[in-house]
């Protein structure tokens, strides 16, 4: 074991995809808008409603009815993962690096077929992979229960903004189908859950809650970002939205992940403070190579930093109340311009 451990959710800071967004676009009729739906609904029920018991990122369990409608099959995420994964660059670069500098996580809210086929073009091994856990085989609903589905999709899609609608389909109406037993059992690894998936790994490898790296961009990434500054390690928004940058305290702004293969570098070698000190040099240096030799960046870590990057460098920020705005302004921009829109404005 390393001393230090990289914790990383996958859709954002690894590849481009919302795998489930994605499916739902592609196998269902209006999916892709009522998955969107869906997912401004999970955001309220975590930031405005604050629901009890409720995880970031149960858009993954509302959708599973209207994936029962379509009789999507455990085979159909699969092939569908495996034929869909698009890296954000220099992804695997960064990864092939951190096995050999630290303890590597993936923990993410997507479905497990996904995950594994990311893991196997990763090459991280899958046992460190923290995952929502969904037998799309096991889900069933009677003849009844799909034409009530398919009825709740046109309202859905017909009133998007009607929430007290939505809480009687999911929380009475589909409480009433046999299907609920199988869902309410799954347990989204999202916002708390991702919280918990860190705990199962700080309690299986002994890792340090004093030295991870935490690194993710989206809702579902709050508690984890929290747990890492919490107890002094490092916590990074890359390319976030508003609820990551509210609680990390460095912000990463990249087309590529060689950026934060710069700063795992450094904590690898270093320490917390190291990394802070970095951060505070390269916003004012006039020589960046200079720089990255002054502080022993890797050499092929700087060498494809600078293939990547000429005049117009990455941001790369301790974030503060004075700067919180204008990050947030390039970040969301720069996350919808390589995840797409659609996909980049999901919480």
């Amino acid at each position: 074991m390393f001393e230090k451990s990289f914790i990383t959710d996958c859709e954002g800071p690894l590849t481009l995809n919302d795998n489930a967004f994605e499916i739902a676009a592609k196998f269902i009729e209006d999916g892709g808008e009522l998955f969107r739906i869906l997912s401004l609904y999970d955001d309220y029920l975590v930031d405005i409603v604050k629901k009890e018991n409720y995880k970031a990122g149960n858009t993954l369990k509302l959708i599973l009815p209207f994936f029962v409608v379509e009789n999507l099959t455990n085979s159909d995420f699969i092939e569908f993962s495996k034929n869909n994964i698009y890296a954000v660059r220099d992804s695997k670069f960064l990864l092939e690096y951190l096995k050999e500098a630290m303890n590597t996580y993936i923990v993410s809210t997507s479905y497990g077929q996904y995950i594994e086929a990311v893991s196997d073009y990763m090459e991280v091994p899958f046992e460190n992979t923290f995952y929502t856990d969904v037998d799309i085989d096991s889900l069933q609903l009677n003849d009844e229960e799909i034409q009530k589905v398919k009825e709740f999709k046109q309202l859905i899609l017909d009133n998007p903004d009607d929430y007290e609608l939505f809480d009687d389909i999911f929380f009475g109406q589909i409480t009433e189908m046999g299907i609920y037993d199988k869902i309410k059992d799954v347990e989204v690894v999202g916002g708390q859950g991702k919280k918990l998936a860190i705990d199962r790994i700080i309690e299986r490898d002994g890792i340090d809650t004093g030295e991870i790296l935490y690194i993710g961009d989206s809702i579902t990434d709050v508690e984890p970002l929290e747990f890492a500054r919490r107890n002094n390690g490092i916590s990074i928004s890359f390319n976030g939205n508003e609820y990551p940058l509210k609680v990390a305290e460095i912000a990463v702004v990249s087309p590529s992940a060689v950026t934060t293969a710069v700063i795992a570098n450094i904590y690898a070698e270093h320490d917390k403070e190291k990394v802070l000190e970095f951060i505070k040099d390269y916003n004012i240096s006039q020589d960046l190579e200079k720089l990255f030799d002054d502080y022993n960046i890797d050499e092929e870590i700087k060498n494809r930093f600078f293939s990547v990057f000429d005049d117009d460098c990455p941001v790369i920020q301790i974030v503060t109340d004075e700067n919180f705005e204008d990050i947030l302004k390039v970040s969301k921009e720069m996350r919808n311009n390589i995840r797409g829109q659609e996909i980049g404005e999901l919480g």
